[in-house]
């Protein structure tokens, strides 16, 4: 039996529909090579069912069986024999045994928008992008933060300091809105803007008030008087920040603000996710009011700091503890302990929870029309597992109500499978089934540089293991809309990553993030996340060259005018490689070959194929990649779209022979090259 030759996954070749409603009949298809097995069949329910020969195309043959889903998740696999010989096929290919953790699954009346597939995102960390309204800074000394004033950076190049949360470079909103000529040229589908709702940090994933943008990243209409330069210890004073943030004119203003830039995204074409910060919130919250910068004002209700008979007491945890200097409880749990961070209370609270519901309704519904949500932490949200699950089942009712076309997407580590049925997130931000792996194997960095591993740099074995395990936790739906990032606001740099410098800033100082990086390591990391399963997504500056160990050096401001043209220019062609060919969406993966630090895969759909060839070492190597499994002909031609190495990057075409369903590679030392067969 040619095992090479098996092949089935999720997608639309395969499953028809590939995302079927309930109760609806579908058509499984399973390929063999040709001629080469006695029986094909499926296997549910530890039963077996005979499977037809429907067609033969090339070298292969492909099998079907029709199958009525009911309202539940339809779990199977396959049992292949030839003659005595008999073999297992799942999501991690085959077996000599049956294994039910890796069958391929159905659920019905699931589905992902058909936008966000393969769609290429752009996150932007907002104060660090472009400042576009220097009107609406921050300003020194506006107001206090975890003890110390606000700053004003001056210098856009300057480099972020080691308690960078209150430092603020004035990017803004209307600053994405004068670069969206910028996003659209580089190839930007989908923007996902860190968190933008009423804020004191420069992070703001301490939400002060969820029901409006920060006007610091929107419109100040009204500076509100005299800044005051004399603070009380106790934050009771009216402070210019109030004034200026807590102005509902400005409120408004910069709500309209966003509804207009999501506005003008969506005549471009583009799309929006805005992150829920739902988890906890910040102390500075109204419902809160640890700093006491609502207490005096007439249009509030006492914080739950300020006094126990709080409309919103019950929306947090106290503990049992009492101070003297107050007559109640002011002892409450935070997030990891963060005292500015409270955790919401969601179980004793049904008020707070249909707060969030209509958060979650509302900013994804007209006037905003955001396109859907990034949940940060979302697995912690409530105080047990079983509330979790509660919660983003109801979450996903009411957002998709409002808006049946948003995406909800989650932060997760670890293995996502139990969250991802079909009823509660769509998919999540990728970490272990792309960026951690693809790090180790093209760096043998740890995704925050915290840790160097020789073991996993350039182990292929590894990277492929590792893959098919977590991919295989999610539906295909969800894997082609999970999140793919190099970097993030949370972790460092993937181009620091490439000099292997153990360590972080404030031990290491900023230069050295920037010592010994390689250029074209990441440029083959480019060419893998644009090649992917799922939706590539890029870290603001990444495509330009920034360089950073992780928060706060992550947070450099994007480099205007001092972009690495080359990485940018690289990162445009892959971008277009990755939009106009058709595979590259929604079309089946499969290795072809991988080897120590070489990696040789396949995207194909159809009547069309794209192969992907890497090799990392730092050695010259011929390498002969089978590229027949792609359902590309045993003889052929094909067509090089890009070909990266150690000294850059060309377009131009050559031209490379299949013979007996090989082609033969000679790649340079950290390369990567993208094939595509060129029809008769």
């Amino acid at each position: 039996m040619n095992e090479n030759a098996l092949f089935c996954d999720g997608t639309s070749d395969y499953v028809m529909p590939s995302e079927p409603d309930i109760n609806e009949n579908i058509r499984l298809r399973f390929r063999t090579a040709k001629d080469d097995v006695d029986d094909v069949c499926l296997i549910t329910d530890q039963r077996s069912y005979p499977m037809k020969k429907a067609c033969s195309r090339g070298e292969f043959d492909y099998y079907e069986i029709e199958w009525l889903l009911g309202t539940e998740l339809f779990s199977y696999y396959f049992c292949i024999s030839s003659g005595e010989e008999i073999k297992y096929y799942h999501q991690c290919g085959t077996s000599e045994e049956a294994v039910d953790y890796y069958a391929f699954r159905i659920m019905p009346g699931f589905s992902t928008p058909d936008w966000a597939k393969g769609a290429v995102m752009y996150q932007i960390f907002v104060d660090r992008f472009y400042n576009g309204d220097p009107t609406n800074d921050v300003q020194d000394n506006e107001y206090i933060y975890i003890g110390h004033p606000s700053v004003q950076v001056k210098d856009w190049n300057e480099l972020p300091k080691a308690m960078d949360i209150r430092r603020f470079y004035g990017g803004d909103l209307q600053g994405v809105l004068e670069k969206l000529d910028y996003l659209q040229d580089l190839g930007v589908e989908v923007i996902y803007f860190n968190p933008l709702f009423v804020s004191p940090s420069n992070h703001k994933y301490d939400t002060q008030d969820y029901d409006y943008i920060d006007p610091h990243y929107g419109v100040i209409v009204n500076d509100g008087g005299e800044r005051i330069s004399e603070w009380a210890e106790d934050n009771t004073r009216a402070t210019k920040y109030q004034k200026r943030t807590g102005d509902i004119r400005n409120l408004e203003a910069s709500n309209r603000l966003f509804a207009q830039l999501v506005e003008e995204m969506h005549r471009r074409g583009m799309r929006v996710i805005l992150d829920g910060v739902f988890n906890h919130c910040g102390s500075f919250n109204k419902w809160m009011d640890r700093e006491r910068i609502y207490e005096q004002q007439e249009d509030y209700e006492k914080g739950a700091y300020i006094s126990a008979d709080s409309p919103y007491r019950d929306f947090f945890h106290f503990s049992d503890q009492r101070d003297e200097a107050w007559p109640y409880n002011n002892s409450y749990d935070g997030w990891w302990g963060h005292d500015t961070l409270p955790k919401l209370n969601y179980e004793d609270s049904p008020k707070l929870e249909k707060y969030i519901m209509d958060i979650g309704k509302k900013w994804v519904s007209p006037p905003y029309n955001a396109d859907g949500w990034r949940l940060d932490v979302a697995a912690d949200l409530g105080y047990s597992n079983e509330y979790n699950h509660l919660f983003w089942k109801e979450f996903r009712k009411q957002v998709k109500s409002a808006n049946p076309e948003a995406l909800i997407l989650a932060e997760h580590y670890g293995d996502p499978g139990e969250w991802l049925q079909g009823d509660e997130w769509d998919s999540v931000m990728n970490y272990d089934a792309f960026m951690e792996p693809l790090t180790w194997f093209l760096t043998g960095m740890e995704k925050h540089s915290d840790e160097r591993r020789t073991d996993l740099w350039g182990n292929a074995d590894n990277f492929v293991s590792t893959m098919n395990h977590f991919m295989a936790s999610m539906l295909t739906p969800s894997l082609q809309v999970a999140m793919n990032e190099l970097s993030n606001h949370d972790h460092s740099r993937f181009l620091t990553r490439t000099n292997h410098i153990v360590g972080r800033v404030e031990h290491l100082g900023s230069k050295a993030a920037e010592e010994g990086i390689n250029s074209a390591v990441m440029r083959e990391a480019v060419v893998v996340q644009m090649t992917w399963v799922g939706a590539p997504t890029i870290y603001y500056g990444d495509e330009a060259g920034l360089c950073g160990f992780t928060d706060p050096d992550n947070r450099r401001a994007y480099p205007w005018g001092n972009e690495n043209k080359e990485l940018l220019e690289f990162h445009k062609e892959m971008i277009r490689i990755h939009k106009t060919e058709k595979p590259l969406k929604t079309g089946s993966l499969k290795m072809l070959y991988w080897e120590n630090n070489v990696l040789a895969y396949a995207r194909f759909q159809g009547e069309d194929q794209i192969v992907v060839v890497l090799n990392n070492s730092k050695e010259l190597k011929e390498v002969t990649v089978p590229v027949w499994p792609a359902e590309i002909s045993i003889k052929a031609k094909m067509a090089r779209l890009v070909y990266s190495w150690e000294q850059g990057y060309t377009t131009e075409k050559d031209i490379y022979f299949v013979e007996d369903g090989e082609v033969v590679l000679n790649m340079g030392r950290h390369s990567a090259i993208v094939l595509k067969p060129i029809k008769a």
